[in-house]
């Protein structure tokens, strides 16, 4: 799984614990902010990860742009490169219209669906593209939401709770909507 890693970073933010892998092609898979450096580390899944310091390594502009994001910071993350190499083709077009939806903004799976694929048909896939997204933020899949408005699936040990921070955080919402 890590052929042709080229770099890897744990770093912490105000809102927890990050870690990054990157290939030659860009970042192959990043983690949510975690309550602790190993708990970042475990969702890379196979990558040998090192705590290395973030001044000098080859993910150093993804992980200022990450911190300076998790600052609240209005930062564009579309800058990082993403080695989308592994997708299946309608998971890349739906990660990629995931990460054309603007900061302060959220779109329904739906929705998310009808840019993948044409028709709205295939909402669970789409939902599907996020709950498996590999490079979360990064790929904004928390302001994919559900039609009825409220916040649905959201990973890393904190879950929904980060979601709801992140799109109050960017303005999207104004509070936790109600749980179903």
């Amino acid at each position: 799984m890590n052929d042709g890693l080229v770099a890897t970073d744990v770093f912490e933010t105000n809102l927890g614990w990050m870690a990054i892998a990157a290939t030659e092609r860009g970042v192959v898979r990043t983690s949510l902010p975690e309550p602790s450096p190993e708990s970042a580390v475990e969702t890379l899944g196979n990558f040998e990860t090192k705590v290395i310091s973030t001044s000098n390594t080859g993910n150093s502009d993804a992980v200022q742009l990450l911190l300076r994001y998790c600052e609240g910071e209005d930062v564009s993350l579309d800058e990082i490169k993403v080695d989308d190499s592994a997708w299946t083709e309608y998971t890349r077009r739906a990660r990629q219209a995931c990460r054309g939806i603007p900061r302060g903004e959220t779109r329904t799976y739906a929705w998310l669906a009808e840019q993948a694929s044409g028709s709205t048909a295939s909402a669970r896939a789409a939902g599907r593209a996020m709950a498996t997204n590999p490079v979360p933020i990064i790929i904004p899949c928390h302001r994919v939401i559900g039609s009825d408005g409220n916040l649905h699936g959201f990973g890393g040990s904190v879950g929904l709770p980060l979601k709801s921070r992140l799109l109050i955080m960017e303005g999207a919402i104004s509070q936790p909507p109600l749980k179903e």
